[in-house]
């Protein structure tokens, strides 16, 4: 019988043979700065898990208390009978936390960005759209069916000239941009991009991912980085990198949030956090305000292994965040790259098109609070072994 899905096969057989395939690696430890991948102990590069929190004792206990007195699940979306003490505990926790009126939590980063500019606009309104902006916030973008006009990447003048083009055009305008970047690491120019909408009258959106629990006071993020409290109108913040556990948010006016609550898709058609997600994060962020080293012990280790990647050669781009990226061109050298890593005890993922550019693959790393300056040495060590095998550094 023909099988319909067969091009899907032929398809993998040409990325096996590009060199591009890539294997799902299983964990089976905690997600620590050593873990165990595949049956084999390697320095872990490739986490989220900026804060060390997936581990924490707090959030441990929480999630085991939630467990005790809720069970392991709601039963049911927010709207139905899903909505728990402890969700709006977590979403009120939040909002005091960043400085706004209100907070709505989604399964994910990606539902909070895609259902959030999916419910917001529609197709009379427009987007103005860095180039680099995380896939979740493209697919809101197409989603809501509005009008895209993509600007070249932290371009505050290309961002400003697309809204001054748009001065006549009837719609609402939506300026957007990822706060940190997640595939170079570097940091959006908030302060103009900011000033920009505001000569408009555009919304201003940040997604603030990789910045939450990294950036700020006590991980506030870019807004506070930037001393932009209350002039960026949506917040979009995540709870499974730094905060250790699963999740995303949207901070913003009540308004915008009793809005998302009878609009956003995501919301309205997904479970509600299970009781013990929902206690653990929340246990989070008491520990980002009773723990402020740890921020710093992520910094400190930021400096120290992005120096020794430099000292060795390598090339790491405009990153100025914990995410450091390898460039070395081709997609296929990547993967290769990455697979010759992680034979040698370190785990740190080759990322080509069309995640990235073409001619722009890389191994990203991410260090994380709890590495030590004795793992981080070996994983430089092992990087300039195979970085000279492969012709990558002298």
């Amino acid at each position: 019988m023909h099988d319909p899905l067969s091009y899907l096969h032929d398809e993998l057989e040409q990325w096996r043979a590009e060199g591009t395939y890539q294997r799902l690696r299983i964990l089976e430890s905690e997600s620590a700065a050593e873990s165990r991948f595949d049956g084999k102990t390697v320095i872990n590069l490739a986490s989220n898990n900026y804060l060390g929190l997936t581990t924490h004792p707090k959030l441990r206990e929480a999630a085991l208390q939630a467990v005790r007195s809720f069970g392991v699940g709601s039963g049911a979306v927010r709207t139905i009978s899903g909505t728990m003490r402890l969700h709006i505990q977590l979403e009120e926790r939040i909002a005091a936390f960043k400085n706004v009126e209100a907070c709505v939590v989604f399964q994910s980063g990606f539902a909070a960005n895609a259902g959030t500019v999916a419910a917001i606009l529609g197709p009379s309104d427009h987007i103005i759209s860095d180039e680099l902006n995380h896939a979740s916030i493209i697919d809101g973008c197409r989603l809501s069916r509005a009008k895209i006009h993509v600007f070249a990447h932290k371009d505050v003048a290309a961002a400003d000239h697309a809204l001054a083009d748009l001065a006549d055009a009837p719609g609402h305008k939506l300026l957007i941009s990822d706060g940190v970047f997640s595939m170079d690491g570097d940091i959006a120019p908030l302060p103009g991009l900011v000033e920009a909408a505001e000569r408009h009258g555009a919304i201003m959106m940040v997604d603030d991912a990789h910045a939450s629990g990294v950036l700020g006071r006590n991980g506030r993020g870019t807004i506070d980085h930037s001393g932009l409290h209350g002039r960026v109108h949506i917040q979009v913040g995540t709870l499974s990198k730094a905060i250790g556990v699963l999740g995303g948010y949207v901070c913003g006016s009540r308004d915008l949030i009793e809005f998302l609550y009878h609009r956003a898709r995501p919301f309205l058609f997904s479970t509600s956090h299970p009781p013990p997600v929902a206690a653990a994060c929340l246990a989070a962020f008491d520990v980002l305000e009773q723990e402020p080293e740890r921020i710093q012990m992520l910094w400190d280790n930021t400096g120290y292994f992005k120096q020794g990647l430099k000292a060795a050669g390598f090339a790491t781009g405009s990153s100025e965040t914990p995410i450091t990226p390898v460039f070395v061109g081709e997609a296929a050298q990547a993967h290769r790259f990455s697979r010759e890593l992680f034979e040698e005890g370190v785990l740190a993922t080759g990322i080509g098109f069309p995640t990235v550019p073409k001619g722009k693959a890389r191994v990203r790393t991410i260090v994380t609070s709890t590495h030590t300056h004795s793992e981080l040495d070996r994983a430089l060590e092992v990087f300039q072994k195979v970085g000279k095998k492969l012709g990558l550094v002298k």
